[in-house]
């Protein structure tokens, strides 16, 4: 595996999350002990309060060893070491566990000597559910006469319920690093199309370029021959060949252009030129082209627009916007180029007379391969790259671009080059 910059953003993106992930498994771990500690000493102090108020109705002393065992999480024995009633046992349960906000369901019973048996006392709900009552849950203990267990069936629910919050940050953060392993997955295998689709645009047009220039070469030396050149029909269809060839031969000129910028492998050459001298090539360029009538105008109020940028790039972008104006016309091509300049940029705007494009389709044009629906799109042959590679180049430079369409017909495509 390269470690190229994507593989290294995605494994430190990684780690982090991990990394905060475990952090937050371990903020929840002491949290939950912390609140297991929490709950085990409001349990200790209200049975302590418990045994001390009884003693006091007895007018006994409380003994100086703790009496409270605690024998499991949620189960303790409490060894009142004098004589108490259940009623009151219960009335003072209650009250010291309000005392300290112990809001928690609790069962009960007293150990009672006569029969040698611990006597079930009653099961104390925090709400108004009926909970199950478990007699089998308390055992004696040996040694002591006056005393009781309780136990806390509810407790270790009340641990996870008091740590809400803390669940619900770490469920975030487990949603975070799928979404993130899930997102990472699909930009590895979204990289891996995109470089098989660019090795096969480079190869399939590699492998274009060679008969097409065999079937060049060849036409234009029959084209020469005396027998072509006597008969007019011949002529006619050895420049067909030409004429076609040629235009086959820039269509695979533009696609790899595309794979090209789309592997990143499209380096501009900056340097400073007036915008002007390019945009009137490029409108000679493309007059050549066309053997019909077409009518290019450059309007400015100024002789130099200097700008930093690729001027072979740039010269391309003019000569596909113009190009564009003039396939898509019904009629005769009429294209106004008017350069402006502000203390902020300099604004290039084509502005046709062609068919124009519906208007949910506007934003779309500048897309790969997308061509408009229309019935002149069955006339014009292209692959849908042109305003593909005009979009790309903007980007690259960053320029701004947009297309409007006019009140009459037509579209007026803007180029705004900031200074």
């Amino acid at each position: 595996m390269k470690f190229n910059k994507l593989n290294i953003i995605i494994f430190i993106g990684l780690l982090a999350i991990i990394g905060v992930l475990f952090m937050q498994l371990l903020t929840l771990s002491q949290a939950y002990a912390f609140e297991k500690k929490e709950f085990s000493e409001k349990i200790h102090f209200a049975l302590q309060d418990v045994v001390a108020k009884i003693h006091k109705d007895n007018k006994t002393e409380v003994p100086v060893t703790s009496q409270i065992k605690k024998i499991t999480d949620d189960y303790y024995i409490v060894n009142v070491d004098d004589v108490f009633e259940a009623s009151v046992l219960e009335y003072y349960l209650k009250t010291e566990f309000q005392k300290v906000k112990l809001n928690i369901d609790y069962e009960y019973a007293i150990y009672d000597c006569s029969s040698d048996e611990m006597m079930y006392g009653k099961y104390v709900s925090s709400s108004d559910k009926k909970a199950p009552r478990c007699e089998k849950c308390f055992s004696k203990k040996e040694g002591l006469v006056y005393y009781f267990a309780i136990r806390f069936p509810q407790l270790k629910y009340n641990y996870i319920t008091s740590l809400q919050q803390y669940w619900v940050y770490t469920g975030v953060l487990v949603l975070v690093l799928v979404i993130y392993v899930y997102s990472v997955l699909l930009l590895i295998r979204q990289k891996k199309y995109t470089e098989l689709q660019t090795d096969f645009i480079n190869n399939m047009t590699h492998e274009f370029k060679t008969p097409i220039s065999s079937i060049l070469i060849a036409s234009n030396y029959a084209k020469n021959q005396e027998e072509i050149t006597k008969n007019p029909k011949l002529s006619k269809y050895v420049q067909i060949i030409i004429e076609q060839s040629n235009k086959l031969n820039q269509h695979i000129e533009k696609i790899l252009h595309i794979a090209k910028s789309d592997s990143h492998m499209l380096e501009l050459e900056k340097t400073t030129f007036n915008i002007l001298d390019v945009t009137a090539l490029a409108k000679e360029t493309i007059l050549l082209k066309y053997d019909k009538e077409v009518s290019i105008e450059i309007q400015s109020d100024k002789t130099e627009y200097l700008i930093v940028a690729d001027e072979f790039h740039f010269s391309n972008v003019v000569y596909n916007i113009l190009d564009n104006a003039i396939k898509y016309n019904d009629s005769i091509p009429k294209i106004q180029i008017t350069i402006t300049e502000t203390p902020k940029e300099v604004r290039l705007e084509f502005m046709d007379n062609g068919i124009g494009i519906e208007t949910p389709e506007l934003n779309a044009i500048f897309d790969k391969f997308y061509r408009i629906s229309s019935a002149k799109r069955n006339e014009v042959g292209g692959f849908g790259l042109g305003l593909f590679y005009v979009k790309k180049i903007c980007i690259l430079h960053r320029w701004k671009i947009n297309v409007k369409n006019n009140p009459d017909n037509g579209i007026t495509v803007t180029i705004s080059i900031p200074k």
